[in-house]
C-alpha cells in the first residue's frame, strides 16, 4: 500500500512578498565572524551605544519595584505619557496637540508603519514610497497587500520629493498615503517648512494621507520640526516621533503618532487589538525623558558632533562624497565612479578591513550607488576604523 500523501502546509503569500530585514542577514554573518575571532568594527545601524538620562533609569528602577505597577496598562497609554507628549511639541515644535485625543503612543514607530497602514489600506490600494527611504515602509506595504509607487529622490532634486513629476507619473487615484521623512534617512537631508507645505498640499488636493516619520529632528540639528507646523497639517497628515533616538531610548520601544481625533481613533481600533499596552514603568520613566530640558540634547549632539568629525574622515579616506549640510545618525556618501557599486565597497571592507557599514542599495534603486556610515559607535571605535582604512 503506498503511503498516504499529506497536504503540505504552505506561508501565506505576503509571506513571499518580504525578505528577512537586511541587518537581521547581515547581523548573522558578523556573529559568526566574531566567532571566528575577527575584531569587526560596526558603523551599519542607528541604535544608540549610550544610555538615557540617569533620572530615567532611576525612574523605571522606583517604579518597576512597586507591586502595582505590572498590570496590563490602558491601550491609549497613561494619562501623564500622552500630557507629556504634549508639553513636549509644544516646547520644541510649537505644536499644540489635545493630549485626550490627538496623540496614541506606540510601541515603537515601526509598529506604527504597520498600524496606520491596516487603518487606511484596502488590499490593492496604492502607497508612495521614497527611494531611497527606510525600507520597513516598502515591507509593510507588501504585507497589507497594496501596490507600490517609488517616488525617487535624488541629488540634482536635493533628496526631496518632486511633486511634479509625482502627479505626471502616479495614477493618484489609487494613492492612499505617502510615506515622508525629515531630517531623511539614509540621506540626513534636513527638514524644511517648505517641503512640508507642499506635502500637506499635496495630500489635501489629492485625498491622500501624509504619514511623516520624524525620529531624527533632534540630532544634530538645532532647529527642531515637524510636519504639524503647517496649518491645517491636521486634516491630512499623521506624525510619528519616537525616543529611541533623542532619549537613547531605543529597545524601551517609546513612540508615538499625532494627527486629528479621528485618524488616532482608527489607529487605535488597529492597536487595541494587536496589543495590550505598554510596561507602565517604562512609561513613567518616558515622562521624565519628555521632561528634560536643551542641556540633554547639547549633550547628546556634542557627543554625535565630536563623532560626525571622524566619519567625515572615514568618508574621505574612502574617496566618497558627501553634503555636510547632513543631520541625523548616519553620514550618507557617494562611493568613487572607480567602484562597481556601494554594497561592492561595502562588502570588501568588512572583508578586508572587518568593517561594517551600510549599501545604500537596501534602501532603493537610488542608493545604489552609496553608502551610509551611523555614529552609533565611539569615538575611539571610528578611529580605530580609519586607521584600518588608512592603514
Amino acid at each position: 500500500m503506498q503511503p498516504e500523501t499529506k497536504p503540505s502546509i504552505r506561508p501565506a503569500d505576503r509571506v513571499s512578498d518580504v525578505k528577512e530585514y537586511y541587518f537581521s542577514t547581515k547581523l548573522r554573518e558578523i556573529v559568526r565572524m566574531k566567532a571566528d575571532g575577527a575584531d569587526v568594527i560596526s558603523l551599519g545601524i542607528g541604535g544608540p551605544d549610550r544610555p538615557p538620562h540617569r533620572s530615567v533609569i532611576s525612574t523605571l528602577a522606583e517604579e518597576a519595584v512597586k507591586p502595582d505597577t505590572h498590570s496590563y496598562q490602558p491601550y491609549v497609554g497613561l494619562p501623564q505619557l500622552r500630557q507629556a507628549f504634549a508639553s513636549w511639541y509644544s516646547r520644541f515644535y510649537g505644536v499644540s496637540l489635545d493630549p485626550d485625543t490627538e496623540i496614541q503612543p506606540l510601541i515603537g514607530s515601526k509598529e506604527g508603519i504597520l498600524h496606520i497602514s491596516l487603518a487606511f489600506l484596502h488590499p490593492g490600494d496604492a502607497v508612495l514610497v521614497p527611494d531611497p527611504g527606510y525600507p520597513t515602509y516598502t515591507s509593510v506595504s507588501n504585507l497589507v497587500g497594496a501596490k507600490i509607487y517609488k517616488y525617487d529622490l535624488t541629488p540634482e532634486n536635493g533628496w526631496y520629493p518632486d511633486f511634479d513629476l509625482i502627479e505626471r507619473t502616479v495614477p493618484l487615484d489609487r494613492v492612499k498615503i505617502m510615506w515622508l521623512n525629515y531630517p531623511h534617512m539614509p540621506t540626513g537631508t534636513p527638514a524644511t517648512l517648505d517641503i512640508f507645505r507642499k506635502a500637506v498640499d499635496f495630500g489635501r488636493h489629492h485625498g491622500i494621507l501624509i504619514a511623516h516619520d520624524n525620529p531624527y529632528s533632534f540630532i544634530l540639528n538645532r532647529e527642531p520640526l515637524s510636519i504639524l507646523q503647517i496649518p491645517g497639517a491636521k486634516d491630512v497628515a499623521i506624525e510619528m516621533n519616537s525616543l529611541s533616538k533623542s532619549h537613547n531610548m531605543a529597545g524601551w520601544r517609546i513612540a508615538m503618532l499625532a494627527s486629528n481625533p479621528q485618524f488616532v481613533q482608527w489607529v487605535l481600533r488597529v492597536k487595541s487589538n494587536v496589543d495590550s499596552g505598554q510596561f507602565r514603568p517604562m512609561m513613567e520613566a518616558a515622562v521624565n525623558a519628555l521632561s528634560l530640558g536643551s542641556d540633554w540634547y547639547d549633550s547628546l549632539n556634542d557627543t554625535y558632533a565630536r563623532r560626525r568629525v571622524i566619519a567625515e574622515k572615514i568618508m574621505d579616506a574612502l574617496g566618497c562624497t558627501f553634503d555636510p549640510a547632513q543631520r541625523g545618525l548616519f553620514l550618507w556618501g557617494r562611493v568613487p565612479d572607480s567602484e562597481k557599486s556601494g554594497q561592492a565597497l561595502a562588502d570588501r571592507l568588512l572583508a578586508d578591513r572587518h568593517i561594517f557599514i551600510t549599501p545604500g542599495f537596501i534602501f532603493g534603486s537610488q542608493g545604489d550607488r552609496y553608502v551610509r556610515i551611523s555614529l552609533c559607535a565611539t569615538e575611539q571605535r571610528l578611529s580605530e576604523a580609519l586607521d584600518r582604512i588608512n592603514g
